[in-house]
């Protein structure tokens, strides 16, 4: 395992995306973004401190990221022209949709948004009132994002029709959600659980580490996951029946949040104290 220290102390790397073999991260304290190679690094400066980038994904032409300080959400694109749209509600979570258009959750009112490259911005209502929509995901040409406060499901055809799905675990508090080859993995950070949905709305729900507050997924070809435990500062990979294989300890005071597997099968984690972490199969 590797460090590679990409921020000052309290400008809180947070998410992460892998485009063409150069990770990319959010510093959500700074308001800035980090695109790390091999050889090099690149600091995007958002003007912006108090835009608080969050969630950041691979696009069409460039990175897409959520700015839930200043309700927009940004681009850049392949010259590193740096761009931002505006939307209505603290934008989160966000990926590409089955359409190719980019979808956010907006936390502070109960919709989703639907962005597309110029510019266009959709909105549609999730369907339950102070639900807190945070990560979101695309699987089977549908959507699917966790309600933090309304400890549910949620999944969403591109125009809009919803469907909710309680979770077993009263006040779960999921958070990241990740769409894998056969269902979609989620984390609950309230209950130290991992979770899966299939198409057919059947939830299973598999226990962690006490303490350790899930925070972010990413589902692997396999049909397992990885997931950062943020409450005890590591990284754990299920497999596809749901049993934890592996725990790896990322430091004291770490505080691991997004996450992203390379093509191969490496892993980038952003860590709150101010590094990326990365992890080869094996270590």
């Amino acid at each position: 395992m590797s460090h590679t220290e990409i921020s000052g102390p309290g400008e809180g790397p947070y998410g992460v995306a892998i485009v063409a073999g150069e990770v990319w991260t959010t510093l959500v304290h700074a308001g800035a973004i980090v695109r790390s190679s091999r050889s090099s690094q690149e600091r995007y400066d958002l003007g912006a401190p108090a835009a608080r980038p969050m969630v950041i994904t691979a696009g069409t032409d460039g990175v897409w990221f959520t700015r839930s300080g200043d309700d927009q959400v940004g681009r850049i694109d392949a010259s590193g022209n740096i761009s931002a749209i505006a939307v209505p509600g603290a934008p989160y979570g966000i990926c590409v949709g089955p359409d190719n258009a980019l979808w956010c959750t907006l936390m502070s009112t109960d919709q989703v948004a639907r962005i597309t490259v110029l510019g266009e911005v959709t909105t549609y209502p999730i369907g339950v009132a102070g639900g807190f929509p945070a990560m979101i995901t695309a699987s089977s040409g549908e959507l699917w994002f966790t309600l933090n406060q309304g400890n549910v499901i949620g999944r969403m055809t591109t125009t809009g029709e919803v469907t909710t799905y309680p979770l077993p675990t009263s006040g779960a508090g999921p958070v990241g959600i990740s769409a894998g080859p056969d269902a979609v993995w989620f984390v609950e950070l309230q209950a130290d659980q991992a979770g899966r949905i299939g198409a057919d709305g059947k939830i299973e729900e598999f226990p962690l580490p006490p303490g350790s507050k899930p925070h972010a997924v990413v589902a692997t070809a396999d049909g397992g996951c990885w997931i950062t435990l943020w409450g005890s500062g590591s990284l754990a990979r299920l497999d596809a029946s749901g049993t934890v294989v592996e725990v790896l300890e990322l430091g004291e005071g770490s505080e691991p949040h997004g996450l992203a597997v390379d093509t191969d099968g490496s892993v980038w984690v952003a860590l709150e104290n101010g590094s990326l972490a990365h992890i080869h199969a094996g270590e």
